[in-house]
């Protein structure tokens, strides 16, 4: 986690509900405040100016431009990680896995994922290959479990053919596409488990059930590392819940699709 999503993340209980609006956009939008002015923050997160100047005293900031020094400072350009930076990974990455793993219950979610009529996975953009992944382990696990959007597929099909027996299960980290909320409405009817970083928060009330994987590096770029620990802890409570995988296994011996 950088130091200014940590700065965040251990005030935003303290913050009025403008002042955590503001917190969230900023933490689904880290690079881009390098570059943003009080004004364009206050704008694009729907608060007013003082809101924003108010925040960034919380957080520890003078200015605006204070703050932009201090992202520039911490993400910069995406950098290669050196043979010194490989300790400073690991330690972040294991700090990642106790966070999403610490008091991490997936009981009631993987119930709802091994009773379901059909289980639709989502995922968009850098989500989009953690979605592909569960999908291909929840199929070990049960039937009817299907993956949107495929490629050249609009998602509105799949949604309309959604009943009460089904489940969404939504993999929305940051840097969702702007029509991300309007799909977490339309599912509204829908029991919904929710794979996401802490920016998707805000998302909570509107999900049957939220689980949060942390997704932050010490380099430019996100790590998934933790959220593929989660998918696979997810998918094995389902296994024990909802189990063909002794089919599936006869089914490959008799293709002869897996090496020996």
């Amino acid at each position: 986690m950088t130091d200014l999503a940590l700065r965040i993340e251990r005030g935003y209980a303290a913050l009025s509900p403008q002042e955590q609006r503001a917190a969230d956009f900023m933490r689904e939008h880290l690079d881009d405040l390098a570059v943003y002015n009080a004004t364009e923050v206050a704008s694009l997160s729907g608060v007013s100016k003082a809101t924003i100047s108010r925040l960034y005293r919380r957080l520890g900031f003078d200015s605006a431009e204070q703050l932009r020094d201090h992202v520039r400072g911490l993400r910069g350009a995406p950098r290669a990680i050196t043979g010194t930076d490989f300790e400073a990974h690991l330690e972040h990455e294991i700090a990642n896995l106790r966070s999403a793993l610490s008091g991490l219950i997936l009981d009631e979610p993987a119930r709802l994922i091994a009773g379901a009529r059909r289980v639709l996975v989502i995922g968009y953009r850098n989500s989009y290959p953690v979605a592909l992944h569960l999908r291909q382990q929840l199929a070990q696990a049960r039937d009817g479990v299907e993956l949107a959007p495929l490629p050249g597929q609009s998602i509105a099909e799949e949604l309309t053919s959604l009943g009460r027996d089904d489940v969404v299960v939504l993999v929305g980290f940051r840097r969702r596409p702007a029509s991300f909320a309007p799909l977490v409405g339309a599912l509204a009817a829908i029991p919904t488990v929710l794979l996401t970083d802490p920016t998707g928060r805000r998302y909570a009330r509107d999900v049957t059930h939220l689980i949060e994987c942390p997704v932050d590096t010490v380099s430019a770029f996100d790590s998934y590392a933790a959220a593929a620990s989660v998918v696979t802890l997810l998918a094995s409570a389902v296994l024990g819940l909802r189990s063909r995988v002794n089919d599936v296994s006869e089914r490959f011996a008799a293709l002869d699709e897996l090496e020996s």
